[in-house]
């Protein structure tokens, strides 16, 4: 039987896991409507629900010696997130942070769980400081121990074993990325990559000695492998190759010197977990004195067993005997898994609902790759229907666009196809997780070659499969919506209707009204208001509107900090001239819809107007 989409909405999903001191896991599930913090002690037991708000909570970490966590929540969508410290049980909830008007990110717990770090713009919107605070301090009691005037959007990526010192994350752009330790004592700042040319860092972690960091990166590569940082001497020793596949994040446990890391294949998780044997690093890698060849000094542990799909989130509990995962894949919605490190053998540890939809009955999508304009091999997931067709389809297109559409859970995916619709996910050049050239490709004046790759995937559909070509929807947010605006006016005939949700409409007021924080990053990526202003507003689509045939439907957040709601607000007053148009703005959201209340209403509608028009 076919289900409504009230009740796809009502699947749920339990990630980010946090091992407790004790063997306790917290995880995030929005099961009251936001995503709040839960409790669970053992396989499958039944959860505690342990934070309350009426907004939803971004993040949640337990402290490494206390029956206490750290989680974010911000308001309203706003993304200014402010930290709490929450007791075990819920009894005692804390605010740690009072200024409303900054972003707080958390850097995680020291390992004897008396500080924590953060990074926050607070003096500055555009400007992003260091910061330590005791776990019992609270308001302006942190510690400013590195300012963030001369680095661009800095980060706390983790504490040093002995806790004196802090590895912290610069971002330039999505594709170029700087380390720095600082002294936490003296504030002393150590520049750890002064590489001339453009390097990404997707995950970091200490090394067990405490004098190199574990790295993702691809640093003289095209592809993210894992490799060792020496923070003093500058230099990257190569330690696992991905094989042509991105090395995407790397967890370490100190005491217990094990590695985790994960290598992205084509969007799914592989997960390897290592012993490290206390080797100095830089004899990871130790040349075999009978064939010459270097030799790895990680121990590969067995295999884990866990669903083939997407892999969020890594927690090792105290022993490093175990560690925690989030695994979502394309017909099990995301749950926690925990990992026997020693067997691989792997227990779901929570069973989020599937609100009484059979599971048997969710589709896996097809990995399929389809040639673009210029030759290009572009990959992409299709998911069909039951029947002989034609079909309509709906091509959804991730933002970013600097992310990559991967095989996790869709339940939106799931009703599209339980009630007729094909659903096409292409990641056009851009995406990430095939490359940095790939990722490259549709930078600044090549911006308008990523819609090619669209049309040359819905042609591709059309000619291979039994698809109505009628009856296509170009489907997507943020920067996906941006992508559906530009396709329906640069191809108007290929498309049956447009849904853009939170999307970019006018480069030029996007790039002037973002968050401080975030202008300098975006336009690495889309050009500079200074040197590309004409060629901005020539591919934006509010200047190209009369070209629009189908019928729109625009979605968006009154607080979004990231696609400011004008964007909405332009594109559908122009397009409303000339073809039907539906907006809807949410008062209490900001980039997408986090209250149950508001997916209900916007899904819906998303819905009433695909059987109107399509």
């Amino acid at each position: 039987m076919a289900y409504d989409i009230e009740r796809y909405l009502n699947v749920r999903s339990a990630s980010a896991p946090s091992f407790g001191p004790n063997g306790e896991l917290a995880f995030l599930m929005e099961t009251t409507g936001e995503n709040q913090v839960w409790r669970v002690d053992e396989p499958e037991a039944w959860p505690d629900q342990i934070s309350f708000g009426e907004e939803r909570v971004t993040s949640a970490s337990f402290s490494p010696t206390r029956e206490e966590l750290i989680y974010g929540m911000d308001e309203g969508g706003d993304e200014f997130v402010q930290l709490f410290r929450l007791s075990a049980d819920g009894s005692e909830d804390v605010p740690l942070t009072d200024h409303p008007d900054a972003i707080h990110q958390f850097g995680g717990w020291s390992h004897d769980g008396d500080r924590f770090a953060f990074a926050a713009n607070r003096r500055d919107q555009a400007t992003f400081d260091v910061y330590v605070q005791g776990r019992d301090e609270t308001g302006a009691d942190a510690t400013l121990v590195a300012e963030g005037d001369e680095y661009d959007n800095l980060s706390v990526a983790g504490w040093s074993p002995s806790d004196d010192r802090l590895v912290l994350h610069e971002s330039h752009s999505n594709y170029d990325q700087d380390l720095h330790v600082v002294d936490v004592a003296s504030g002393e700042v150590t520049h750890a990559t002064e590489f001339a040319d453009e390097t990404r860092f997707s995950s970091v972690s200490w090394a067990p000695d405490g004098n190199g960091l574990f790295v993702c990166t691809d640093h003289g590569a095209d592809t993210l492998y894992l490799g060792v940082l020496d923070p003093d001497g500058g230099t990257i020793e190569h330690v696992v190759d991905g094989g042509g596949w991105e090395l995407e994040a790397v967890g370490v446990d100190p005491e217990a010197e094990r590695l985790v890391y994960v290598r992205n294949v084509d969007g799914y998780s592989e997960l390897t977990l290592a012993d490290v044997h206390g080797a100095p690093l830089h004899a990871l890698r130790q040349s075999n004195a009978t064939t010459g060849v270097d030799e790895l000094l990680l121990d590969p542990l067995p295999t884990p067993d866990i669903p083939e799909g997407v892999v969020m989130g890594l927690s090792f509990d105290d022993a490093a005997e175990r560690v925690a995962i989030a695994v979502s894949a394309p017909t099990e919605n995301t749950n926690v898994h925990v990992v026997d490190v020693e067997t691989g053998e792997s227990e779901r540890w929570t069973r989020a609902s599937t609100a009484g939809i059979p599971r048997e009955t969710f589709r896996s999508p097809e990995l399929v790759h389809f040639e673009s304009f210029d030759g290009l091999d572009v990959p992409g997931f299709l998911t069909m229907p039951d029947g002989d067709g034609p079909h309509p389809v709906v091509v959804d297109i991730h933002g970013g666009p600097e992310v990559q559409r991967r095989p996790f859970f869709m339940a939106l995916r799931q009703y599209f196809t339980d009630n007729g619709y094909a659903v096409f996910e292409p990641n056009v050049r851009g995406s990430a997780g095939y490359g940095t050239e790939y990722l490259n490709l549709d930078n600044v004046r090549n911006r308008m070659d990523s819609v090619k790759d669209l049309r040359a995937g819905v042609e591709w559909l059309t000619a291979n499969r039994p698809i109505d070509p009628e009856r296509v929807v170009a489907y997507g947010g943020s920067y996906g919506g941006f992508m559906v605006l530009a396709a329906l006016t640069e191809y108007p005939d290929l498309w049956a209707a447009g849904v853009d949700i939170v999307g970019i409409a006018n480069f030029v007021t996007f790039l002037e009204n973002t968050g401080d924080w975030r202008r300098e990053r975006r336009e690495a990526e889309y050009g500079s208001l200074a040197d590309d202003r004409e060629f901005l507003e020539s591919i934006s689509p509010v200047n190209n509107a009369e070209k629009i045939r189908a019928p729109l439907l625009v979605l968006h957040g009154a607080n979004d900090p990231r696609v400011p709601v004008d964007e909405a607000e332009q594109i559908a007053s122009i397009a409303s001239e000339h073809v039907p148009v539906e907006k809807t703005i949410f008062e209490d959201e900001g980039h997408g819809f986090a209250k149950h209340e508001n997916q209900m209403t916007a899904y819906r509608q998303v819905v009433d107007f695909l059987e109107k028009h399509v």
